[in-house]
């Protein structure tokens, strides 16, 4: 997996070829392409269809329909804003990774019980950041966080330095211009 989970929201169809595009120019080689709007399943098809190297998945997949037809359009992985075990299960079954939203020890405590050992930190700035992360890796040493929600070119470094982190995602990638924004973060990398 990437160090980098750029969030790709497809509003347009027609978007999605451009938008990955300068995601690959800019040194990325993943997206995760929400399910917030209409056109997401059909993106995410395009997408790997388009791009069948890079590492495309799904995000904001709330339940176990948006999930299957995530997979069916052929995302590679699955993150939720929170947990859901009806998506963990599909996609147990279906062998691809999911990453769910998890902020509380209880939540961390599901995710282990459910076979999960990396999870979504959402939104990280609301929720501590940096210093949360910190608290919550010492009771689960097994577990590593993909933070997203306040993650920016200012602190990408900071929580890249954490050995518990496993990728940061975030939108802060897909803002003004594509590709200089990509070569900055992997140059903070």
């Amino acid at each position: 997996m990437d160090k980098l989970i750029p969030v790709v929201v497809i509003k347009n169809l027609e978007d999605t070829v451009p938008t990955l595009k300068a995601l690959k120019e800019g040194g990325i080689n993943c997206a995760e392409i929400t399910f917030r709007t209409a056109c997401a399943a059909e993106a995410i098809a395009l997408a790997v269809k388009e791009f069948p190297d890079m590492n495309v998945g799904a995000g904001t997949v709330i339940n176990a329909k948006q999930c299957k037809d995530a997979l069916k359009a052929g995302a590679k992985f699955i993150v939720s804003p929170g947990l859901s075990a009806d998506v963990a299960k599909v996609c147990k079954k279906a062998g691809v990774q999911y990453f769910p939203g998890c902020v509380t020890p209880t939540e961390i405590m599901q995710a282990l019980e459910l076979g999960i050992t990396i999870v979504k930190f959402f939104p990280a700035n609301v929720y501590g950041g940096l210093k949360a992360l910190k608290a919550l890796a010492a009771p689960f040493p097994q577990i590593k966080f993909i933070p997203t929600g306040g993650v920016d070119l200012t602190n990408l470094k900071e929580f890249m330095e954490f050995d518990k982190i496993y990728a940061v995602g975030g939108s802060f990638m897909m803002k003004g211009d594509i590709v200089a924004t990509c070569k900055e973060a992997l140059a903070l990398l």
